[in-house]
């Protein structure tokens, strides 16, 4: 009997080895749900909400380096994907979206809940089509995992409702030639890059995510160039363990020590970044550039030397070229500006920072109601995790405390929507992550504005029994938004929560539920948390009025931050 294209289509998912279909069941979807659930070794998991079900799958890509699956029904059940798919697309991992459709008969006819998939994912797809004859598959399906995996991003495949149930006129199974080729500069390239390095005295490393396979040539570049190493967030996952040259991250999250690193090194040599922001990059600076995509190269900061490739089999042909920097002083410096900044967070993270005499005198000025800091909890969280567990981090604050305090020691993973900067990424993320990884424990840093914004499928989390532990930095905040207003010399507005009770709201819908108001507890609620059975939420009351002091702060964003406290003690409003 010949078989359906519903089932040509979850066959192929089940070969290349896909395990988990998020979404949303609709009429649309019916055929391919059917499918799915009458194969074994594909699951379905329905989630409350398709924004979810995106963030998921392409936290499942992320960690597995293969394809993730979701899927919407007909019109807003796939316009709800698009959030969760542009952060996909903005991570670079690859993505198979399968849309409902109406009828084939009536595309085209303004029909109820009609819309034009194959438009609307225009921007965020690098492959997008509306199967239109039973007849195009397999070959379709072949074209949009290919373009999704090859060139690391969202493929969408709208199949209408009355399709999935038909038989194509080509019955075979889809077959996928996913090899990726890895590619070096030529050598005249690799001369000119060496000869760079070589001549410079001071060489500081930025690596990033695209250089997380070469770990080994990486190090032995730094060691041989005697560099400091500055480490996008990305590649905290990767670089930061038993690592004698990190000096951490920069921009708005980073240290003093790695500005400096970047502003006193007379060349600077980029791994497998495309760090955006470009006021932080050295001026006046030799510069060469390691990066797969060649479109990548100078796009930045302004590059001397520009190497198209794979980090690693670049690396592996540069370093017989590179002469050994016996002079260290720009390394140990900037080891040295890291250790100090390490010292002064520590206290910070301490619970009983509050009460010694420092303490007291910040504590009068910035947590009169002597709240949970946000750096002890982040700290306590690292220190109970497992050394192999995945964690995941709304953007905001939540971010900046684990970029700070959380150390990816042993195989600890870390994803976030860090490209594209999406709120309520954190809980989904882990939801896909623990599908993914059963066995391993995996924390959410959850912020309680992006928590709350998805918090239906905390009954996700509740019905497949799924034992994430959500962190939740509840500062009743919208806090990063506030501390940039705050610094743009702006009174604080628009982002107070009126929050409930999260450990309350998890109670009632079967998840453990913990909160924590009191520092004295923190860290025996924290290692509750993770010794208990299930899923836990851990709702911790933290200091709403907590400043991350950037790595570089300059004169305006002080001034404007004191302009704005003033702004917000005054009564009434500015005419």
């Amino acid at each position: 009997m010949a078989r359906t294209v519903a089932h040509v289509i979850v066959d192929a998912l089940k070969d290349l080895g896909v395990q988990h279909v998020f979404g949303v069941v609709g009429d649309a979807l019916n055929p391919l749900t059917d499918a799915i659930r009458t194969t074994e070794g594909l699951s379905w998991i329905g989630c409350r909400h398709e924004e979810a079900a995106a963030f998921a799958a392409g936290a499942q890509s992320q960690l597995s380096g293969t394809l993730g699956v979701c899927m919407g029904t007909v019109g807003p059940g796939s316009v709800h994907l698009l959030n969760g798919l542009y952060d996909a697309a903005k991570s670079r991992t690859p993505v198979l979206a399968i849309c409902g459709q109406v009828p084939l008969s009536e595309i085209g006819s303004d029909y109820f809940q009609e819309v034009d998939n194959d438009l609307l994912f225009r921007d965020v797809a690098v492959y997008r089509a509306t199967v239109t004859s039973p007849d195009q598959m397999p070959r379709m399906l072949e074209s949009a995992v290919r373009a999704a995996v090859s060139q690391g991003g969202v493929a969408v495949l709208t199949v209408p409702g009355d399709l999935g149930d038909l038989e194509p006129g080509e019955d075979r199974p889809a077959r996928f030639a996913l090899d990726r080729a890895v590619t070096r500069p030529d050598d005249p390239a690799l001369a000119e890059a060496a000869e760079l390095l070589n001549a410079a005295s001071r060489v500081t490393l930025l690596v990033g995510r695209g250089a997380r396979d070469a770990r080994t040539e990486v190090l032995r570049a730094a060691e041989l160039l005697s560099a400091p190493m500055v480490l996008t967030l990305k590649a905290k996952e990767g670089f930061e363990d038993d690592n004698a040259f990190q000096v951490g991250q920069t921009g708005l999250i980073g240290n003093p020590a790695a500005g400096h690193a970047l502003d006193h090194g007379d060349a600077l040599l980029m791994l497998g970044t495309d760090f955006p922001y470009r006021d932080w990059y050295p001026k006046d600076c030799k510069v060469v550039q390691i990066d797969t995509r060649e479109e990548h190269l100078g796009r930045r900061v302004p590059v001397d030397v520009g190497l198209a490739g794979d980090v690693g089999a670049t690396l592996r042909a540069l370093l017989p070229l590179l002469k050994t920097v016996p002079d260290r002083a720009h390394l140990d410096d900037a080891r040295e500006r890291f250790a100090h900044w390490q010292e002064g967070q520590s206290r910070l993270a301490d619970t009983g920072h509050d009460h010694r005499w420092t303490g007291r005198l910040r504590a009068a000025l910035d947590n009169r109601d002597h709240d949970i800091r946000p750096e002890a909890l982040a700290s306590a969280v690292d220190a109970y995790a497992d050394d192999d567990a995945v964690f995941t981090s709304d953007t905001g604050m939540a971010t900046v405390w684990l970029s700070r305090f959380v150390t990816m020691r042993g195989t600890r993973r870390l994803i976030g929507s860090y490209n594209l900067g999406s709120m309520a990424n954190a809980m989904p993320q882990a939801l896909g992550a623990q599908l993914w990884a059963p066995g391993r424990q995996v924390v959410a840093f959850c912020g309680d504005g992006g928590l709350s914004m998805l918090l239906g499928d905390l009954m996700t989390i509740k019905t497949y029994r799924l034992p994430v532990k959500l962190v939740v930095f509840d500062n009743r905040r919208l806090g990063m938004v506030k501390l940039e207003q705050e610094q743009a010399g702006l009174p604080e507005f628009g982002t107070e929560l009126d929050n409930p009770d999260f450990a309350a709201v998890a109670t009632a819908l079967g998840i453990t539920g913990i909160r924590v108001t009191d520092p004295a507890e923190l860290h025996d609620s924290v290692r509750r948390a993770f010794q208990t059975p299930g899923p836990v939420l851990l709702d911790v009351l933290t200091n709403p009025e907590e400043v991350a002091v950037p790595g570089k702060p300059t004169v305006a964003q002080g001034w404007g931050y004191a302009i704005a406290k003033v702004k917000e003690v005054l009564p009434g409003r500015e005419g």
